[in-house]
């Protein structure tokens, strides 16, 4: 059992095989879920809690298990193992927003940690798969952050609005340009992908090479933020249209 834990050891992850497709199935069921169980946590504080507090347990210890494991393994470095890609920055603005409820955290959790985390689920990066730490780790991780965006906002009194989309696109091209101007050259890592393309096959192949690569990249964020946005908005549109009809009379 303890060969799991062991970075040697481990049958390799097959993209889209038996144990790839249970964790997505796992991910759309909970995701599904989650809005529908939201509209009546605050009337059970008791089960509003536990899903808070496992939320936050998750994304705390797998981060904290991660480093540890690399650590252990001896395979650490500050330019591949730190919580400085998306879904890591995601992984500690939603933590930090379950326990204190702040908005702008909570609108910028949902717009940087929805979609990332699950496009890494659809193409992850993995050497071993099920029941190898490093698959526990990925999938568990980023299926709660993905969960955590979705609990934030169905489960708190904050509405996503068009300017707090543009808001966190500001944050994010200013993080970025941190990032690839500073971090990446310093630490010689690849955080956020601005050094090159994943190793796995994702749909950031197609955007190209050089310079049209970064804008190709500003271009496909500012989509993703979109129609997270105009999402939520069909969602929500019942609520949308109540408050504009008490405001109208």
């Amino acid at each position: 059992m303890k060969d799991i834990f062991l970075e040697v050891s481990g049958e390799p992850f097959i993209a889209y095989g038996t144990s790839h497709l249970t964790a997505l199935l796992i991910y759309f069921l909970g995701a599904a879920a989650l809005p529908f169980l939201c509209k009546k946590l605050h009337k059970h504080s008791i089960f509003y809690n536990t899903i808070r507090w496992s939320l936050f347990s998750l994304l705390v210890l797998s981060e904290v298990s991660y480093q540890t494991y690399t650590a252990l393994n001896g395979i650490w470095s500050l330019g591949d193992h730190m919580f400085l890609h998306l879904c890591g920055v995601a992984g500690i603005t939603g933590a930090i927003a379950l326990i204190n409820h702040n908005k702008r955290l909570i609108q910028i959790t949902f717009f940087i940690g929805l979609v990332p985390s699950f496009l890494a689920l659809a193409t992850p990066e993995l050497l071993y798969d099920f029941p190898h730490y490093r698959y526990l780790k990925f999938f568990i991780h980023h299926i709660t952050i993905s969960w955590t965006s979705i609990f934030l906002v169905a489960s708190n009194h904050v509405t996503i609005t068009f300017q707090s989309l543009f808001k966190t696109y500001g944050y994010l091209l200013i993080y970025a340009a941190v990032i690839g101007f500073l971090v990446n050259p310093f630490l010689n890592s690849n955080y956020l992908y601005l050094s090159h393309t994943p190793t796995a096959s994702t749909p950031l192949d197609l955007l190209g090479s050089g310079i049209w690569y970064y804008v190709n990249l500003s271009i496909l964020a500012f989509i993703v933020f979109l129609v997270q946005y105009l999402v939520y908005r069909l969602i929500t549109r019942k609520k949308f249209e109540n408050r504009d009809r008490l405001m109208n009379t």
